[in-house]
């Protein structure tokens, strides 16, 4: 049960306090057991994700057109997935009372968070690689070794992003009412230039419209910086937030 999670790491070293690490650790193993378990990611959001880019490829029918836009089209599957990945995940927690149970063990809640957040960056990255190679075979692009380099270093600098946001904007949401709708819409806006930066270095990755691998690099940075600024702000708000 997901509301032992907390009782688990205190038992394991009730004379003091507990690390960090274990928290992470703990945290992590129980979101990934679940997805195991339920298998949300594989059978539900796969599935959505594989759909949309399958829709865009018959509403657009140009095959010029799709090489040019794969690298939004990849994204937009991706945010989309998002919202039901972080969804679900904290729904568990919630209905089970898992993040009542964390905080009145005691326990760090900015290892929590990192905990949950990298869950979700490895449930994102699974998507995400079936969505590139998706995008391969159904747009028909290419990639270079290079533009390959800067395609992975992309997809872990955005995931990275989406997970800590994600996250950070799941425990808001959390005990909400209505928090299905208002999810998308606290965390569109803030999205926005992970969804621009990763789109413009995915296309140069690709090579879209004659963009070259070097303009990529840049966006890059961007997306660095923003998920350096959301983990580390995520993990001093997101005790306050559950509290709240």
């Amino acid at each position: 049960s997901c509301r032992r999670v907390g009782d688990r790491i205190m038992k394991s070293d009730p004379s003091a306090r507990v690390s960090k690490g274990k928290v992470v650790t703990a945290v992590f193993l129980k979101d990934i057991q679940i997805e195991l378990r339920s298998r949300v990611v594989t059978n539900q959001v796969l599935p959505f994700a594989g759909l949309v880019m399958v829709m865009f490829a018959f509403a657009l029918d140009n095959d010029d057109v799709l090489q040019r836009v794969a690298g939004g089209l990849v994204w937009l599957a991706t945010l989309f997935s998002l919202f039901i990945i972080v969804q679900r995940s904290f729904a568990i927690d919630t209905a089970d009372g898992a993040l009542d149970s964390l905080r009145v063990a005691g326990i760090d809640l900015s290892a929590v968070f990192f905990g949950k957040a990298i869950a979700l960056a490895i449930k994102l990255i699974a998507l995400e690689i079936v969505l590139i190679c998706s995008a391969v075979l159904l747009y028909r692009v290419d990639v270079s070794a290079t533009g390959l380099v800067l395609l992975v270093t992309c997809v872990f600098c955005a995931t990275s992003g989406l997970a800590f946001v994600g996250t950070l904007y799941g425990g808001l949401t959390a005990g909400a009412k209505g928090r299905e709708t208002l999810l998308p819409l606290l965390l569109l806006p803030v999205v926005a230039p992970v969804l621009i930066a990763a789109t413009r270095a995915t296309e140069a990755a690709f090579g879209s419209g004659g963009a070259q691998t070097s303009e990529g690099w840049a966006w890059i940075g961007l997306l660095a910086v923003f998920a350096a600024v959301f983990g580390v702000g995520g993990s001093l708000a997101f005790g306050s937030l559950i509290d709240e």
